[in-house]
C-alpha cells in the first residue's frame, strides 16, 4: 500500500490498527515511495528495528513497545521472550532499552490473560508521550534559534541524519526546533547532510519538502567548507544516547561536523527527550556503538531510469569495510542540549538539574532500573 500524495504532516509514524496489528512507514522505501508496511507478529517488530524500516531513538522505542503489545496479544506467557529478543534488535538507541523496561515494569504483576490488553493501552501512552516531549523539544529549541534569527533576520540551519518526524511518532527531535521557527514565520533553510552510508539525510530532506521548508542537501564532506563560510548559524542534531556527563552517541559523522562547529564559532546543539538520556552510564567511552554489514557501505541503494528499486555495486564484495553506525561527540564540544523539560548545558549538573528526580540509575519517572 502506498500513499505518495499524503503529507507526512498529516501522519503519524507508527500507529495501531483496529485488527490488533501495527502500520508503520517503511522508510527503507524513502524518499521514493512512502510505503506502509504491517506488522502482524512479535518477529515482524523487530525486523522492523534491526532492518532499519523504522530508525531514529524514539521511534524505535515506541515500536519495541508495541512490539511487545503484538507478543502478548498471541501469548500472554511470553514476556521474557518478547523483550529479550526485541532488545537483541540494535545496542547503542537506549530509548529500545527504555521502552522495554517500562513495558516490563507495567506488564510483570498481571496475569497472563490481562497482560494484552494492558500492554496495547501502555505502548498507546508511550507513543502519546514521545509526540508530545517532542513537540515541547521544539518550543524550548526555539528559543535558542530566536536570537541567532534576530542577528540576520533569517537562519541557516545544519543538520545530520534524521531526527524531525520520521524518527520519532512526531515532530522529531532535531527538527522539532526548526518545524517550530518555521511555524514561527522565521526565514529558515536547512543544510541537509546526507549522512552516508544509509543517506538518511535523503528522510529529511523528503520530510521538509513535505512541510514546504526550503532545504539544500550537501555531500558529508562539505560541512566543514559550509561552516568555515559563516553559511551556518547553528548545527543541531539527534541523539541515539546521551551519556550522564553529556557525551552523546548519534549517527556516524556527528563529531566531525562538532568538531568544525567549534572551530568555526558556530553553536552546536542537541535535541533529545529524557528516555534518550542514559544516567546509568557515565560516559560517552562506556556507550556500545553498533557496527552494521559492510554492504550498506559496499553497495548503493537507489532506482534505475525506469523506476525500479535496486542496488549498485559500489565496492568489490571482497574488499574489507567498516561500518560503524555511530560516534560519541564529547560534552566540551555541545553548546547546549535541549530537552522537552528545557534546555541544560551538557555537563552532569545540567542534566541532572532538568531531572533533579532521577536517582544514579533510575529512569526517572517510571520508578524503573533504566537497561542498556
Amino acid at each position: 500500500m502506498t500513499f505518495d500524495k499524503t503529507p507526512i504532516s498529516s501522519i503519524h509514524t507508527i500507529r495501531p490498527t483496529p485488527d490488533g496489528a501495527v502500520e508503520i512507514i517503511d522508510q527503507t522505501a524513502l524518499p521514493h515511495v512512502c510505503r506502509i508496511a504491517r506488522l502482524n507478529r512479535l518477529e515482524d517488530a523487530a525486523r522492523a528495528i534491526r532492518d532499519m524500516q523504522v530508525r531514529g531513538a524514539p521511534l524505535i522505542g515506541v515500536t519495541a513497545a508495541y512490539g511487545v503489545a503484538l507478543a502478548m496479544r498471541d501469548d500472554g506467557e511470553a514476556l521474557d521472550a518478547a523483550i529479550a529478543a526485541l532488545a537483541a534488535t540494535r545496542p547503542t538507541a537506549v530509548n529500545l532499552g527504555w521502552a522495554l523496561a517500562r513495558m516490563r515494569a507495567r506488564l510483570t504483576a498481571l496475569p497472563a490473560g490481562a497482560r494484552a490488553e494492558a500492554a496495547w493501552r501502555e505502548a498507546g501512552a508511550i507513543a502519546g508521550e514521545d509526540a508530545e516531549q517532542c513537540r515541547r523539544i521544539g518550543e524550548h529549541g526555539l528559543a535558542l534559534l530566536r536570537p541567532l534569527a534576530a542577528r540576520r533576520g533569517r537562519l541557516d540551519l545544519m543538520t545530520h541524519c534524521n531526527a524531525g518526524r520520521l524518527a520519532a511518532v512526531d515532530f522529531g527531535t532535531a527538527l522539532a526546533p526548526i518545524y517550530a521557527a518555521f511555524d514561527a514565520g522565521i526565514q529558515v533553510h536547512v543544510w541537509v547532510s546526507e549522512t552516508r552510508p544509509r543517506n538518511q539525510g535523503l528522510l529529511t530532506a523528503w520530510e521538509l519538502k513535505q512541510r514546504g521548508v526550503p532545504r539544500t542537501l550537501f555531500a558529508d564532506n562539505a560541512a566543514g567548507a559550509l561552516l568555515a563560510q559563516g553559511r551556518t548559524d547553528a548545527v543541531i542534531v539527534g541523539a541515539d544516547r546521551i551519556a550522564a556527563n553529556g557525551d552523546v552517541a548519534n549517527k556516524v559523522g556527528t563529531y566531525l561536523k562538532a568538531l568544525a562547529a567549534r572551530a568555526a564559532g558556530v553553536p552546536f546543539y542537541v535535541a533529545a527527550p529524557r528516555s534518550t538520556i542514559d544516567f546509568s552510564c557515565p560516559e560517552g567511552r562506556a556507550i556500545p556503538i553498533e557496527e552494521r554489514q559492510g554492504d550498506e557501505l559496499r553497495l548503493i541503494q537507489g532506482i534505475d531510469e525506469t523506476g525500479n528499486p535496486g542496488a549498485i555495486r559500489a565496492i568489490p564484495a571482497d574488499e574489507s569495510v567498516l561500518n560503524p553506525a555511530f560516534d560519541v561527540t564529547p560534552a566540551r564540544l555541545i553548546d547546549a542540549i535541549i530537552t522537552e523539560r528545557g534546555a541544560c548545558p551538557a555537563t552532569t549538573a545540567g542534566l541532572r538539574g532538568l531531572y533533579p528526580e532521577t536517582g544514579e540509575d533510575l529512569d526517572g519517572g517510571h520508578g524503573e532500573k533504566q537497561k542498556s
